[in-house]
């Protein structure tokens, strides 16, 4: 494949991996919340390149569930794991700032900042990273519709291999390679991050209503940054 003449939106995902591969060799990365379909990302990936560096934000947070399942996926697929979290334990945090979970969209921005945005900007230095694979995908939410299959956050490249994805496909691809979901699926949970920002998906709501009370749907590793789409 030319990784000069692809068409990344046209391309399958692992011909989007292979360009990224290609295009920034070991200056690649990519990241895993150990969520409701990760195995589908982290297989996918792991299958075309089983040493790329698997960046895992761990904010303290997390259900007891995904935890365990982080184990189970490492230890099955051989996962590079690099595992960041803030610089400072959740309990110095609430002691210091209270639970800012419950003060609003300024106390979500300022949490996400300490347990994640901060966590993910000093992966990127330690590991010399220029691109970033995500499993980022449109039917998500509203907020990640218009998406481009690649583009710049910062001075990073971010490519998105399953954006085109739906919830079908990736069942399809979950059976086809005897992966399992998160164990919390089950228990109608669409979207996981932490404990205290999770809801079930109850009648009435969209998946993005699950995160965050509704109030915001990206945590700040994934905001929008306005660039335009590569098609190189």
């Amino acid at each position: 494949m030319d990784s000069q003449e692809i068409d990344l939106e046209g391309a399958s995902a692992e011909e989007r991996i292979q360009w990224a591969a290609e295009k920034f060799g070991d200056e690649l990365i990519m990241t895993t919340s150990f969520g409701t379909h990760s195995a589908v990302m982290l297989h996918l990936v792991s299958s075309i390149l089983p040493d790329i560096p698997v960046v895992f934000i761990d904010t303290g947070y997390l259900f007891p569930e995904t935890y365990r399942f982080a184990v189970e996926l490492t230890d099955r697929l051989g996962l590079n794991l690099k595992k960041y979290q803030a610089k400072i334990s959740a309990a110095e945090q609430e002691a210091l700032f209270g639970k800012l979970w419950e003060n609003g969209e300024a106390g979500l921005k300022q949490y996400g900042l300490i347990n994640k945005v901060e966590p993910m900007d000093r992966a990127v230095r330690e590991l010399g990273a220029k691109a970033w694979l995500a499993g980022l995908r449109r039917s998500q939410s509203s907020g990640r519709s218009e998406r481009p299959i690649a583009e710049k956050q910062n001075k990073l490249t971010k490519i998105y291999p399953i954006l085109d994805w739906d919830n079908r496909k990736m069942h399809e691809y979950l059976t086809a390679n005897k992966l399992p979901y998160h164990p919390l699926w089950d228990e109608g949970y669409v979207s996981l991050g932490d404990w205290h920002s999770t809801s079930k998906l109850m009648p009435g709501m969209t998946e993005e209503d699950t995160r965050f009370g509704g109030l915001k749907r990206e945590c700040g590793l994934h905001e929008i940054s306005g660039q335009a789409d590569f098609q190189i």
